[in-house]
């Protein structure tokens, strides 16, 4: 029975990570980890900021969204991923596998124009601190969140639209840990010269456009912060962009090396490594490098913790 857009394969196999049998069972034990720590973290980020109104500001606003963004971005690939480490065959459907590949590139492409934001944020905080409250209203930030969700369905919607198109054959092993664009690319049996195409633009947009702009914002910073005549200040500055910083390095870096370079069968087990940091590692490390190093979050933390004994002695 054919699929809706003509294939012939109903259901894909998703390879995994390694196909070596004694590094299974470690890397289970490995990604549960991370997955659990990815929840906490973010789940506990996002409670911490809805519960504490002094955390109600534009740059909490935004590490909201990111933390959301993570949280789900992390629910769409890591159960099917960990099932892969543990089951003798990873099987996903047709329907399940277009889904994934719409939810993941709908997270992957907010988060890069999220951390776009928080850049241009952080340019305002210290280039215009005067006018960062006129600036940054509630409105704005919200147009900036919006737009952000805006363009990571624009790019989902292109991607997963031009993939329905193709037709699948004999092939159905996805080399991959989940359903992305460059490893179901090989699989078809039709021609992927507009799905290419398409891959070249739209992501050449979702990194160029977000990576210029932060570069752009951050030569404004820089400058700013070397007219800083006291070293503290300075000091001071520069903390709360290294965080940031960190961040946009691991999450573009690997994303770029994954959908940029040439899609032979060599360079997608490279990217298949690389995808890790940007997918499983950047989810877990956000909440740490952006929260636990700021003084606001560790006193709200703190205030939280308080009330918890308090309730439990009373």
């Amino acid at each position: 029975m054919l699929a809706k857009n003509d294939s012939l394969v109903t259901e894909f196999i998703l390879a995994g990570l390694t196909d070596r049998p004694e590094l299974q069972q470690p890397l289970f034990y490995l990604f549960l980890m991370i997955y659990i720590v990815t929840m906490v973290g973010n789940l506990g980020l996002i409670t911490l900021i809805g519960l504490n109104s002094h955390l109600h500001t534009p740059m909490y606003y935004f590490l909201f969204n990111l933390s959301f963004i993570d949280l789900c971005y992390s629910s769409v690939f890591t159960p099917k991923m960990l099932m892969n480490f543990v089951s003798k065959k990873n099987v996903i459907s047709y329907v399940g596998c277009m889904t994934q590949l719409f939810f993941f590139l709908f997270f992957v492409i907010s988060e890069c124009y999220m951390l776009t934001s928080m850049a241009y944020d952080r340019y305002v905080a210290i280039c215009n601190p005067l006018l960062y409250k006129v600036t940054m209203s509630s409105q704005f930030c919200s147009g900036l969140v919006l737009g952000t969700y805006v363009m990571g369905l624009a790019g989902a919607t292109a991607h997963t639209g031009c993939m329905l198109r193709l037709i699948f054959c004999n092939a159905d092993i996805i080399n991959h840990y989940l359903c992305d664009i460059l490893p179901l690319l090989q699989l078809s049996c039709s021609s992927t010269y507009v799905n290419e195409v398409v891959v070249l633009i739209v992501v050449g947009i979702n990194i160029t456009v977000p990576s210029f702009t932060i570069l752009i914002s951050y030569i404004f910073i820089l400058t700013s912060i070397l007219r800083i005549k006291s070293f503290q200040g300075r000091s001071k500055a520069f903390s709360t962009c290294s965080s940031h910083i960190t961040a946009i390095s691991l999450f573009f870096g690997s994303g770029a090396f994954m959908y940029l370079k040439y899609s032979s069968p060599g360079s997608m087990e490279q990217g298949k490594v690389s995808s890790v940091f940007y997918t499983n590692v950047g989810p877990m490390f956000n909440p740490l490098i952006y929260s636990l190093r700021n003084k606001d979050v560790k006193v709200a933390l703190w205030k939280v913790l308080i009330k918890i004994q308090r309730r439990n002695i009373f």
